[in-house]
């Protein structure tokens, strides 16, 4: 795939590439609508994510192309830019926008992106090509940042150019992700634990709904608010900063101060997802991949019940894995309103659960979703 990308470089700009970088998707294995609250999630990067060729011109001009999307963008060297309708562009603009802010020196540069993740399905596609493009921008003219404060700068284009009120998990897991381990990230504190996440004769299963989600136009921003309603309602009595800085039994003593039932719902969610995550690291780190499925499980129910952010497409994806045997566990993953589900599949009945589903799916929903198996892989890097 490489060596084809080259040659579209060479086609598209006259020149031939002189890097190459790759910053992967992620998965979030439990821990959902949790990064705005303060929490802790366990995300893991994947095979699929963003290639982006470059190489420097001489004409002071960014030149955005993409394999992926018929939109182009040529500008010229500035000091800002601003966001323009909803093209695939503004995401890399972003970053070079908020580089810029910094006074970091940058040249004109041609840049080619490729992506393999599905758009619009919950596996961090914008995070991937906005870390490829600051991991980019970063090593190219020698801006001096750390991986940190790529994922931090990469945050702020999300909600300040984009305009999502996202959280920091996506950044994080497609930065630091490692093969074969996932992440259990304290969003507060951006403190992180690398856990081995064997799935022994299991994989990772991606089932893509097909149906999009689009973040910025969906009711994402919705759930951030009632999130911070319950908060300001519990402040009345507890001393606290986000909605998991307390437990489970400390909300039920005190959910009475939220008068809004549905925003008591949202606040239960998120109290007692954060707890799931704690109890997921464990059976993890002991190898217990029935118990770590049943909390996958849990989750799902969670994100349906109270969350209100799963859908019939997603519902009907984890109903079908609950009754097939050779699974241990599954759920929605990422923001919801469409997009992915995962399911812990064994290896050798990965074709026979794809076939299946697939027809099982298609039947209730009138469209076919698409399968794919990955392996759990390594963070942003050149190549």
């Amino acid at each position: 795939m490489l060596e084809q990308l080259k040659e579209q470089f060479k086609e598209s700009f006259g020149q031939e590439n002189k890097n190459a970088f790759f910053a992967p998707g992620r998965v979030n294995l439990i821990g959902e609508h949790i990064d705005y609250n303060g929490g802790l999630v366990m995300p893991c990067a994947i095979t699929y994510g963003t290639t982006l060729l470059t190489a420097p011109n001489k004409e002071g001009i960014f030149r955005f192309r993409s394999t992926n999307f018929d939109e182009t963008l040529d500008i010229e060297v500035n000091e800002s830019y601003q966001k323009t309708g909803s093209a695939w562009y503004n995401y890399p603009l972003g970053v070079i926008h908020n580089f810029l802010k910094d006074e970091k020196e940058v040249e004109g540069l041609d840049m080619l992106f490729f992506g393999n993740l599905p758009i619009g399905a919950g596996l961090s596609s914008s995070a991937s090509i906005e870390i490829v493009t600051a991991f980019a921008i970063n090593s190219l003219f020698k801006g001096g940042l750390s991986k940190l404060d790529l994922v931090v700068l990469s945050k702020i284009v999300e909600n300040e150019f984009i305009g999502v009120n996202s959280g920091i998990m996506d950044q994080f897991a497609v930065t630091f992700g490692e093969k074969e381990k996932t992440l259990k990230l304290n969003c507060e504190t951006l403190d992180y634990q690398a856990v081995d996440c064997n799935l022994g004769d299991h994989l990772l299963a991606i089932i893509n709904t097909n149906k999009p989600r689009k973040l910025a136009e969906s009711k994402y921003n919705e759930r951030v608010g009632e999130c911070q309603t319950a908060l300001k309602a519990l402040q009345k009595e507890l001393s606290i900063t986000n909605l998991c800085d307390i437990d489970s039994e400390t909300f039920e003593k005190h959910k009475h101060l939220i008068p809004d039932a549905t925003v008591v719902n949202r606040a239960k969610h998120v109290v007692e997802e954060n707890d799931r995550v704690e109890l997921a690291a464990v059976a993890l780190a002991e190898n217990r991949l029935t118990d770590f499925g049943n909390l996958m499980y849990s989750s799902h129910d969670s994100l349906k019940n109270l969350y209100e952010v799963s859908g019939k497409e997603l519902d009907t994806i984890v109903e079908f894995c609950l009754h097939y045997p050779e699974v241990s566990g599954a759920r929605m993953t990422g923001a919801g309103f469409g997009g992915c589900a995962i399911a812990l599949v064994k290896k050798d009945y990965f074709e026979d659960f794809s076939n299946k589903i697939t027809g099982y799916y298609t039947e209730k929903i009138g469209y076919a979703p698409s399968v794919y198996s990955s392996e759990i892989g390594a963070g942003v890097r050149e190549i």
